[in-house]
């Protein structure tokens, strides 16, 4: 990005005084003098890295790589300064102006998106400074192990698996099937942490719809179990209902990101059950009985497990073999067959595997309904599941909103 040298000052300058500000606006008790930079270091820090950029492309890199080491310099020197007055052993403020004037170097060279994009997320994490440290102390042992395995199977493992097709017709590509793990590992992950943030005392509503975002079969169940030992029927069928309003969205965000061709197509039959199966909640909400309080570790247990992940591959590469085996001896019909008998115990395997052949040559017509089956299927089952564990009482408030809801997205389907 080729930008007038004048400008590329000013934008050095903007960056400066932002980066200045938070640390500012954080350092405004202290007493005069005692700062190891203010708003106006700032700016002249990254007027300083924009010049010695400037100058190191106009005569030579060195000059840019000796006005780093000294600026290093002045920090330490700074900071054991600091220290020896203070007491004070935080770096934050000494990292923040090296970064500064590094973004002063990315403006001369000509990096401005990167520049202000840096900028801005420094300036955003020096500001929640203290949200972060909160959520770093409330973090449990579990939680963190939930973060550092999604990290393992998503960072160290998927780079190392072959990107081609393997076994039978090359259905199995490992690499594909893993990514696919990791996507829906962390769309669980991110639920949990959702449900953690809202609290437990949210009540039932909140609860269901970020459950539904980890996993709306699960939220059932528990919501249904629930209903034994509480009398609020309605209230936890419009949170059955809540959750897998929230599923259908689901669906449309991973074939957003396999296959944005069928996302059109798509978004008419889930979206209208989506809406339905949302405005049943609702109305079930507002005819309630008086909100209950709802533990949310109930419904999430557990943040992120291995087994799981592995289970979800193991179906997936099975789904994936037999939809290419049916699609090979029967046709794209029969793909259909394997979306209704997926949907029975889970809607992301076969909603990823459909996205995926529609783009090796099944039809999108055929993946769409094959993905809106499955969807009808999976809402059906969440039903006969909620009916078997909460009982007559909840049946009689679940199965009409989920009625509606199917006969919407059948209809939808067809037209």
């Amino acid at each position: 990005m080729t930008t007038h040298p004048i400008a590329q000052l000013l934008i050095a300058l903007v960056l400066g005084l932002l980066i200045g500000l938070e640390r500012g606006w954080h350092e405004r008790e202290t007493r005069s003098g005692g700062r190891i930079a203010g708003i106006r270091t700032f700016a002249l820090i990254a007027i300083s890295g924009e010049l010695a950029g400037t100058l190191g492309l106009l005569f030579s890199p060195w000059i840019a790589a000796v006005s780093l080491l000294g600026f290093v310099g002045l920090l330490a020197l700074g900071y054991r300064l600091n220290i020896d007055e203070d007491h004070d052993y935080g770096m934050t403020t000494v990292v923040a102006a090296l970064l500064t004037f590094l973004l002063g170097l990315l403006v001369a060279v000509g990096e401005t998106s990167l520049a202000i994009a840096a900028a801005v997320i420094t300036t955003v994490l020096l500001h929640f400074k203290e949200t972060l440290h909160h959520w770093l102390h409330d973090l449990s042992s579990l939680e963190l192990r939930g973060i550092l395995q999604l990290g393992l199977i998503s960072a160290v493992l998927l780079p190392v698996l072959p990107d081609q097709g393997y076994g039978p017709w090359n259905a199995l590509n490992p690499y594909e099937i893993w990514m696919l793990v990791v996507l829906i590992a962390g769309i669980s992950l991110t639920g949990y942490f959702a449900m953690q943030i809202a609290g437990p005392d949210k009540g039932v509503m909140i609860t269901s719809a970020l459950g539904g975002l980890a996993s709306s079969t699960a939220t059932t169940l528990s919501l249904a179990r629930m209903s034994r030992k509480m009398p609020l029927h309605r209230l936890l069928a419009g949170g059955v209902l809540l959750a897998s309003a929230i599923m259908y969205p689901r669906v449309l965000f991973e074939v957003a990101v396999l296959n944005r061709a069928l996302l059109e197509s798509l978004i008419i039959p889930l979206g209208g059950m989506s809406v339905v199966s949302f405005g049943m909640a609702l109305w079930l909400w507002h005819r309630d009985e008086p909100h209950g309080q709802v533990n949310t570790q109930e419904i999430a247990s557990s943040p992120f497990q291995i087994g799981p992940a592995l289970q979800f591959g193991f179906l997936l590469a099975v789904i994936m073999l037999a939809a290419q085996g049916i699609r090979e001896q029967i046709g794209e019909q029969g793909l259909w067959i394997v979306s209704i008998v997926a949907g029975l115990t889970d809607v992301d395997a076969i909603t990823v595997t459909l996205a995926r052949m529609a783009h090796d040559g099944i039809s999108d017509s055929t993946a769409v309904i094959g993905i809106t089956l499955a969807a009808l299927t999976n809402t059906l089952v969440k039903g006969a599941l909620a009916t078997m564990a909460g009982g007559t009482a909840l049946l009689r408030q679940l199965w009409p909103g989920l009625t509606v809801t199917v006969a919407t997205g059948a209809i939808l389907m067809l037209i």
